[in-house]
Formats: C-alpha cells, structure tokens, sequence
C-alpha cells in the first residue's frame, strides 16, 4: 500500500555536471538548494545579494549587473545605525556608507562576469506580493524594517510575472546565448500576507511559469508540489511549520538530482560525501599516527577525484 503521492519526474533534456557553472537566485529555498551544490562541489553562486522572493526585484537585479548600472550615494539609505539598499537583503547591510558603496559594487562586478560564463540559472520565486516605495514608486527587495506607511503593498498579476520573468531570460540571454533556466516555486508559505492570500500568490507564479515553458531554454522543478503533495505531513517541516526540515530538503535535492544532474557523476557525488563526512570527522586524537594516515588516505581521494574532475575544490 502506497501512502503517498509520487511527483513524477522526467530527467531533463538538460543537464548539470562538473563542468557547469551555476547561478541560484531568489528565496531561501534557493539557499537550500545552493547549499546542496556547493555541499557536492558544483561550481555554484547562491544569492550574491541575499534572499530575493519577488520576480521583480530579481529581474531589477540583473538588469543592474547586464547594463553595468553601478551603486551609488543615492541608492543608499541611513537607518537604525546602519546603511541599506532597497533592492538588496539586510545581511548585507554596513554601518560603514563606504565600505557598503564599496562592497555591493564588489559583488556587482563579479555578479556581471557569472552572467555572461554561467550556463545554469536556477530561480526559486516566492511571492508575488510585492511592496513598492511610496517616496520613488520602485519595488523594494526588502524593506529592511522601515516604517510600513512608506510602502504600498500589491499583488502582481500573471501578466507582470510573465512580462518580468521574460525580461530576466532575454537580459542574460544577451550577454549569454548558452544559458538554460530551471524555474522553480518555494514550498514556503508566507503566512504573514495570510493563508488564502499565500495561496493566490503562488498560483499567480505557478501561471506565468506554465506559459514559459514551452521555451526550449526552460525547465521547471516542482520543489513545492514535492513537498505539499509527496511529503505532505508536518513531520518534515520544521519547528515553524513553514520551512522544509532537512529531510525534506535532502529529499528534495535526491529528486532534483535524478531530474537536473548528469547520472555520469553519480559516482562522484558519493565520492564526493564520502570526504566530506571524513572532513567533518573530529578526532579524539588530533596528533595520533591512525588520524594522520587518515588524513592522508582522504586527501588521496581528493587527489584522484580531482584528476577526473579538476573543477572540484575543496
């Protein structure tokens, strides 16, 4: 007897291997997956700006870095002791003016360079909501604990999403005809718009994507419909009953695996954990001969998986 509902998944017409580099973009389900990838040594960037969940302010992102539209003074602000940036997470806020200009244009320059010799952009929406700054009419990123009545809060329709996310595509398309795209929608609820509003919201996102999907650069990945459908039980949540426990994250990546990466370097992801498990080993006895020749036998795995694969670092 079956006591759940298999997502079924088809392996993708393309595929991730080590020679694949790798931009993951949006909310903290990206992290997750991001976390995976660099876990097993994909050449990977997670949210070089932090966790963004709207298409807009993704799109207004790499916009910025395509037509090399620098920060400057005056897309900083001053509050609560520290400076910030509407388009940009608060992890990365400064309570230095300068060394924040001087930090985002960093990752801005490097954030050019991914665009154009990257040839995966994985993108986990998820929202679409959106709240937009009364004093200039943008949409913000985050708004970084200000006052709520500098903001008006909207829902965007199919037709925004859609327009938004076709943007994205042909703006890294222009500086990278190699791109593939693999759109995605958080699992994670935002409760905090409400239950029927959360619902409404994903299904705007889930619409604009259907109609992407006939694009042959475009994959989607049903990380939600996997968790809310196949696991669907609170044990794999965790304490807040919003975000994927680790199982379910680990569950998860095992489907994104199967659909996404190349069965030729299955080998190598186990390969791959096996030494990272043994890096992770804390030895009782740091200066003992056993902990030293296995420190040498592990590093001699590294060593002959990077002569297959010279794109691994540890």
């Amino acid at each position: 007897m079956n006591f759940s509902t298999p997502i079924p998944l088809r392996q993708s017409k393309f595929l991730i291997d080590y020679n694949s580099k790798i931009i993951s973009l949006g909310s903290c389900f990206a992290e997750n997956i991001g976390e995976k990838l660099n876990y097993f040594k994909f050449r990977n960037i997670t949210n070089p700006f932090g966790i963004i969940f709207n298409p807009i302010s993704i799109e207004k992102l790499v916009e910025r870095a395509v037509v090399k539209n620098y920060f400057t003074e005056k897309d900083l602000f001053y509050h609560n002791e520290r400076w910030h940036c509407f388009e940009i997470h608060s992890d990365l806020s400064n309570a230095s003016q300068t060394e924040f200009l001087e930090k985002l244009n960093q990752l801005l320059e490097e954030f050019i360079l991914q665009i154009q010799t990257s040839n995966f952009f994985i993108i986990t929406y998820g929202t679409s909501w959106i709240y937009r700054n009364l004093n200039n009419n943008k949409v913000v990123a985050n708004c970084h604990k200000m006052p709520q009545n500098q903001f008006t809060k909207e829902l965007l329709s199919v037709e925004n999403i859609l327009k938004s996310i076709q943007n994205t595509i042909f703006l890294i398309q222009s500086v990278n005809s190699n791109a593939q795209f693999i759109f995605t929608i958080s699992p994670v609820r935002h409760i905090k718009d409400g239950f029927f509003e959360n619902n409404v919201s994903k299904a705007h996102l889930f619409s604009a994507i259907f109609k992407l999907l006939k694009n042959e650069n475009v994959a989607y990945f049903p990380s939600y419909e996997i968790l809310m459908d196949e696991l669907r039980d609170y044990r794999f949540y965790k304490k807040d009953m919003l975000h994927p426990s680790e199982t379910a994250i680990a569950y998860i990546w095992d489907k994104f695996k199967n659909s996404f990466i190349n069965p030729s370097v299955f080998p190598a992801i186990n390969d791959i954990e096996v030494i990272q498990k043994g890096l992770q080993h804390k030895a009782f006895n740091p200066n003992s001969e056993s902990h030293q020749q296995f420190l040498s036998q592990l590093q001699n795995k590294i060593n002959l998986l990077q002569q297959h694969f010279p794109n691994i670092q540890f």
